[in-house]
């Protein structure tokens, strides 16, 4: 190999490095994000939930220039087998963490919301929206060290965990049904924390998606919709 091609192969590697670590970037951005907007509403502070929400543009911004650096990657490099695999999940794992970021700033303008933003601590301890959050934070945190480590171990763990979010989620329907059956003029304020529930629950399932991306890239395998296939079988 002549000094040129070396140069060159470092090079490739540096650029490639340096997608993953601003991906890492914006996963942390989103980890605390999520992580800001579970104490808003806990806390009712709404100071908090007005930081969440002012943040979200920064998220959406490391959003849009992965996708155009990785582009950049795939048209001066033309990439192959594992390096183009990470720089197409790259693509992937940034879009997923956006969505996850606004999910992230649903829950703070949930807060913000002065229609309701006190929950009643007896329907929010029954709700169990602590557990759920703690959940998903600790999906989102294990997945970024499942690509931080290129360590796939974790991933049945992780998608094991979103099993139990969806448990806690299906729970929260009857629980709320009940309590607004019972006190008739909470109903307003009653859809719009069946939709935070539900946002809590989707970013389990976007969690989710981010392992079967690491997956592909470590492993090559491709886990999309092995779960539906199962349950057909």
């Amino acid at each position: 190999m002549d000094d040129k091609t070396y140069a060159n192969m470092i090079h490739t590697e540096r650029e490639m490095l340096a997608l993953k670590e601003e991906t890492q970037q914006m996963w942390r951005l989103v980890i605390s994000q999520l992580e800001k907007a579970k104490q808003a509403l806990l806390q009712s502070d709404v100071a908090l939930a007005m930081e969440v929400v002012s943040r979200e543009r920064r998220v959406d911004a490391f959003e849009l220039k992965i996708d155009s650096d990785c582009e950049n990657y795939i048209a001066l490099y033309n990439p192959v087998a594992i390096d183009l695999r990470l720089c197409l999940s790259l693509i992937k794992i940034a879009n997923t963490l956006e969505r996850i970021g606004d999910f992230a700033e649903s829950i703070a303008k949930h807060v913000i919301d002065e229609d309701c933003n006190n929950m009643d601590l007896e329907l929010l301890e029954e709700l169990q929206l602590e557990l759920m959050l703690d959940m998903v934070l600790g999906m989102l945190s294990d997945s970024f060290a499942a690509l931080e480590h290129e360590n796939t171990k974790i991933s049945g763990v992780i998608l094991a965990k979103d099993e139990e979010v969806d448990s806690i989620y299906r729970q929260s329907i009857g629980v709320l049904s009940e309590y607004m059956k019972n006190n008739p003029d909470y109903n307003p304020c009653g859809l719009k924390v069946f939709l935070l529930v539900r946002r809590i629950e989707r970013i389990g399932d976007h969690c989710c998606n981010l392992v079967e991306e690491i997956v592909f890239y470590i492993d090559a395998k491709v886990l999309k919709h092995i779960g539906k296939i199962k349950k057909k079988e």
